[in-house]
């Protein structure tokens, strides 16, 4: 099984995998000795679309005659059929909510079409209990699907639809095994987490959900990604002021800092309301790590709203960043505005914020030489160094730290580092004579 995109995806896969594997089947690493091969696919934007065409077509290229090849997930439900016709060597094409078809797809049961585009449901469905191939020391679970913001540019709400909470019982028992699996970190991932249980009778869902993932003893942080500014509310600040295994970290996808574009793009955020609440986060979670998304070259972006936009970063001092050159996606609204940015221009703009980014990640790591940090192990290396993160950093997208120890530490133990070096996006130090937490695995 081969997963490309966002957590989410990866959520899926596993899922997925925990579903046959309840019927019997096998999960392998070997693709050449696999009797079925599947490709969990992104079809968010240009780019992530290359890479999922470019792995299909890869796989399909060594491809055996006994093989199965599936593809699934946000490109083939997008476009099944065009890839149908583009890639005859794949057997079949599943959509987002077509994963329970596999078991009667691998048994010779399904007769049907050789592409499933199942219209998105109004209810969270669970696919299977998760598994992973291996030990788990930090692991992404999904609280909801689909997504109801309908942000001009973004074409999931059609891929996905609309937005499903997930039942929480569901949630904390899947954490559970997760934890009793090893995992020490839980990363709370949806298209918007902050919206959990808006389609639910009541209020306080997600601070319900959040108290009870602090409740499972064998976890000891949990990270909150995909937060949108306009829902996060005082309650949730103070949760994450208050308890001691929420990280304070919080991702908020801003996308921009101009009204004007902001507006184009459907976003229910403001300028004004980004300042206010960045300030309040500041304020009363003093140690705070704020991450953001941006997006240049909007259709309409001018050099006027570039500039706001770089004075912004510079004043915000975002501890992460991330940058997107915008992407063109058919279907969308944004993808019909008039005056659309080239696409140098759009990546010159790019590389601008990303170059001032990386003097202001600079600038706030070396802030923390000479502080000593809680660092979750990843890997052991060679050399006898290990990589890790403190608090500050989520897995695959922020910065590490590499420190030494006289001891034998394992992914998952979570040690003390005195902080000696700082570049632009990690860390180096030294582990301290004292491990704060034994590791769960």
């Amino acid at each position: 099984m081969k997963t490309l995109g966002c957590d989410k995806n990866t959520v899926d896969s596993q899922s997925t995998a925990g579903l046959l594997v309840s019927k019997g089947h096998r999960l392998t690493g070997d693709a050449a000795g696999a009797d079925v091969i599947m490709v969990n696919t992104c079809g968010f934007i240009q780019d992530a679309k290359q890479e999922s065409i470019d792995t299909i077509l890869a796989l399909a290229a060594e491809k055996k005659a006994h093989q199965l090849l599936i593809v699934s997930g946000c490109l083939s439900q997008r476009y099944g059929e065009q890839l149908a016709k583009l890639i005859p060597e794949a057997d079949f094409f599943l959509g987002v909510n077509d994963y329970s078809r596999l078991p009667d797809i691998l048994n010779g049961k399904s007769k049907g079409p050789r592409v499933f585009q199942s219209s998105c449901e109004t209810l969270y469905e669970e696919i299977g209990c998760r598994i992973t191939d291996g030990p788990v020391h930090t692991a992404p679970i999904k609280i909801a699907e689909g997504c109801n913001n309908v942000c001009s540019y973004c074409s999931i709400p059609s891929i996905r639809g609309c937005y499903r909470s997930r039942k929480a019982f569901e949630i904390i028992k899947e954490a559970e095994a997760l934890a009793e699996a090893g995992c020490r970190e839980l990363v709370v991932v949806a298209q918007d987490v902050t919206a959990y249980g808006c389609d639910l009778p009541g209020e306080g869902h997600l601070i319900r959900l959040l108290e009870d993932l602090c409740r499972i003893e064998k976890i000891s942080w949990i990270r909150l990604m995909y937060c949108y500014e306009d829902r996060i509310t005082d309650a949730l600040i103070e949760l994450i002021r208050r308890e001691p295994k929420i990280c304070n970290y919080i991702d908020i996808p801003l996308q921009h800092s101009s009204d004007s574009i902001l507006r184009k793009m459907n976003r229910h955020s403001t300028n004004s309301s980004i300042r206010k609440t960045i300030t309040k986060l500041r304020e009363q979670v003093p140690e705070i790590v704020l991450r953001t998304t941006l997006i240049v070259g909007f259709p309409g972006e001018t050099k006027e709203d570039f500039a706001e936009l770089m004075d912004f970063v510079d004043e915000m001092r975002f501890e992460r960043l991330g940058v997107f050159a915008y992407s063109k996606e058919e279907g969308t609204p944004a993808a019909a505005l008039p005056r659309q940015v080239r696409r140098d221009v759009r990546e010159r703009r790019r590389d601008r914020i990303m170059a001032r980014q990386r003097e202001i990640s600079l600038e706030s790591n070396r802030r923390m030489i000479g502080k000593t940090l809680d660092v979750l192990v990843d890997e052991p290396f060679d050399d006898g160094s290990f990589g890790g993160r403190t608090y500050r950093d989520a897995p695959e997208i922020d910065n590490g730290i590499l420190f030494t120890s006289d001891r034998a530490l394992k992914p998952g133990d979570i040690v003390p580092v005195l902080v000696t070096d700082a570049f632009d996006y990690d860390l180096t130090g030294v582990a301290q004579p004292e491990v704060t937490h034994e590791s769960a695995q």
